[in-house]
């Protein structure tokens, strides 16, 4: 048995990991008194008596909690945005490459991709390693997500019945290009340039799509539509959780692509279309699932070197 404490249990993230456990005999949940849930002394307790302990946290408080750690033998696996980008920290997307995994596997400490940035690095990431997309090329992105990705005071404002009418329409957020995945978003996919950004909260409760759109000859080599779409499917050959949908397949829903179809689905699905001069790729996936607690745990099946989708929906 592996000996779990999620720190921060409260919060959309840590409520989704504990579900998903219940029905596994694999795993015993350290379970902490709601009345010490903020107390120091009692976390590290928690902590230090577990095998791998889920941080759900704020980045202040999953900073904090890692301060905590006193016991050599404690792998940690942090959903905030705290540890995304530091040195020493596994960044826990396996898909990206064998390097990843590894790192994954072995690691003690993982942080879990944010959901935007997932999308975002499933499409850049393989672009530049490939040297398609130059690393100074100025990359843009537009997102929509559901309101579950902001937490529970918004999902709070979007479930009152007396809300505002504004609610009922998309609303466009990060004006000032300051998105705390942007940071990752760079890092990771090896740009030299920070991406511009568009994410949109819209009003429904979970699943999201995120898009990159390129100008074919801004790019290296005679690039097409349907050359990407033949790249893209070689890189992800045989990855369970990323399947690249078929060329031309967007046309089976009139050319639309929703954003809440995956709600539920832990995997993530890769959309190329476009034209001869200007290419678009979309991924679609859920904000909760592999854009949250479905990666934390898929990092944690590799860790344990059991089935990657053990405890998941696929």
């Amino acid at each position: 048995m592996t000996k779990v404490f999620i720190d921060g249990s409260e919060g959309t993230t840590g409520l989704r990991i504990y579900e998903r456990f219940e029905k596994r005999d694999d795993i015993e949940i350290i379970k902490i008194d709601p009345e010490l849930r903020k107390d120091p002394e009692e976390r590290a307790r928690l902590i230090n008596s577990s095998d791998i302990t889920f941080l759900c946290l704020p980045d202040a408080a999953s900073k904090e909690s890692v301060s905590l750690v006193s016991n050599p033998d404690v792998r940690i696996i942090d959903a905030s945005t705290a540890h995304r980008t530091e040195n020493g920290w596994a960044y826990g997307y396996p898909e990206l490459s064998e390097e990843h995994r590894e790192a994954i596997r072995t690691g003690k400490r993982i942080a879990v991709p944010g959901c935007y940035a997932t999308g975002f690095i499933t499409i850049a990431y393989p672009l530049v390693k490939g040297g398609i997309v130059p690393k100074d090329y100025p990359v843009s992105a537009f997102a929509v997500s559901g309101y579950s990705g902001a937490g529970k005071k918004t999902i709070a404002v979007y479930e009152d019945k007396d809300r505002d009418v504004e609610f009922d329409s998309p609303r466009e957020y990060a004006l000032s290009q300051q998105h705390k995945h942007l940071k990752e978003m760079q890092k990771i996919s090896g740009l030299s340039r920070t991406p511009l950004f568009s994410p949109i909260i819209a009003d429904y409760y979970s699943g999201m799509f995120v898009s990159l759109p390129f100008y074919a000859d801004m790019l290296n080599g005679k690039q097409t539509p349907l050359s990407i779409h033949e790249y893209m499917s070689e890189y992800f050959k045989g990855q369970r959780f990323i399947k690249v949908m078929p060329f031309g397949s967007e046309a089976d829903t009139n050319g639309f692509i929703g954003a809440n179809n995956l709600s539920g689905w832990d995997g993530l699905q890769l959309f190329v279309t476009g034209n001869e001069e200007r290419i678009l790729l979309t991924t679609r996936f859920d904000n909760l699932g592999k854009g949250a607690s479905g990666a934390a745990i898929q990092c944690m099946n590799v860790m344990l070197g059991c089935d990657e989708a053990k405890g998941l929906n696929l």
